[in-house]
């Protein structure tokens, strides 16, 4: 077996508590939009965000529909 190899994926790894503090961080940096969790094979791979901007409508500044 190819030590290089096997060292390599040891290290791509990460502990479970580090994808998690990175969907807190993204959750808590959102005021509207998602946060979507890739997983391969039982594993974490990605976590995506997705933040929208919102602008007020017309009924929301003048109390009533235009």
């Amino acid at each position: 077996m190819n030590t290089k190899t096997n060292d390599r994926l040891k290290t791509d790894i990460v502990p479970p508590a580090d994808w998690l503090d990175v969907v807190r961080k993204k959750v808590e940096d959102l005021r509207f939009g998602s946060v979507q969790i890739i997983v391969h094979e039982g594993r974490v791979t990605q976590v995506d965000s997705l933040e929208k901007t919102r602008f007020p409508t017309l009924r929301d500044e003048n109390g009533s529909p235009s």
